[in-house]
């Protein structure tokens, strides 16, 4: 199911959103390695996690050491002083950095975000258009890894960035 389908907009500032259950992709998660995994999100073959319908953000790409989410902001992202709130900000860092790790991982073996040091750069509205969260793994040993990520506009500009350490989870 595309995000497209599983937001609705009534009226001026009505939305309604879908999502599927999450347990479906957790699923799609066994036997195949990270990459494989997060590469059948981007392919439509297994779901999204329901925060990104929620934002209407999407995994565009993802290769080795590396993902990509992308977002449309919409006024149903802001704070109350009229821009796109942090959080916004922090989930899609910490989705591309923690992707980014997940995307090196053999089959079977987890991970989860241990920090996430966010930097706010410039202010997103919607007048900003389509902004991308970029992620890249600088570091991944044995029961740590480190990634970085950056958030950018459509003409370069940059908006944010982070850094988050994962903790590797062996079976």
């Amino acid at each position: 199911m595309s995000e497209a389908a599983c937001v609705t907009t009534t009226g001026d500032r009505t939305r309604t959103i879908c999502w599927e259950d999450p347990s479906v992709t957790a699923l799609g998660a066994r036997g195949r390695s990270g990459l494989e995994f997060l590469q059948a999100i981007v392919d439509g073959d297994l779901p999204p996690a329901p925060i990104m319908n929620t934002l209407g953000a999407q995994l565009e790409s993802v290769a080795s050491g590396t993902a990509v989410f992308t977002l449309t902001p919409a006024e149903c992202h802001y704070n109350p002083i009229g821009s796109v709130h942090g959080g916004v900000y922090a989930t899609l860092l910490d989705s591309a950095a923690a992707c980014a790790v997940h995307s090196m991982l053999p089959a079977g073996v987890a991970y989860t975000t241990l920090d996430l040091a966010v930097r706010f750069i410039a202010g997103i509205t919607v007048e900003t258009g389509l902004v991308r969260c970029t992620g890249t793994v600088t570091h991944l040993g044995r029961r740590t890894a480190l990634a970085e990520a950056v958030l950018t506009s459509h003409s370069g500009k940059l908006l944010a960035t982070a850094t988050s350490h994962c903790l590797i989870i062996n079976p």
